[in-house]
């Protein structure tokens, strides 16, 4: 699954995904970007929210170590984010235990 997102060539963006998140959650399309350049980066299957197509769901940190979880899709090679937003306490958890064993 991870290796499903490292494999893609770039990403997909268009109005609705790309202005969504920043009015929503006050998170830039360049914020998500950078999470994939960036480790620890936590990866793993969406299974509960896609019927038609898989969805993983991402924990990483911005170039300003700002913490996000993010849900995307890869279409064509491409990441296409659906969903971002700040971690939550539990996520947070999660993710520092990681860095902690990088």
């Amino acid at each position: 699954m991870k290796n499903t997102l490292l494999n893609c060539t770039g990403f997909q963006w268009d109005d609705g995904n790309n202005t969504k998140n920043g009015l929503k959650h006050q998170v830039t399309s360049a914020e998500c970007e950078e999470i994939f350049f960036n480790q620890p980066l936590i990866v793993g299957n969406d299974n509960r929210h896609s019927l038609s197509e898989a969805r993983f769901y991402v924990l990483g940190k911005t170039e300003q170590h700002r913490r996000l979880f993010l849900v995307c899709t890869v279409r064509n090679n491409l990441i296409r984010v659906i969903s971002a937003r700040d971690m939550s306490k539990k996520e947070r958890e999660v993710y520092c235990n990681a860095e902690k064993n990088a």
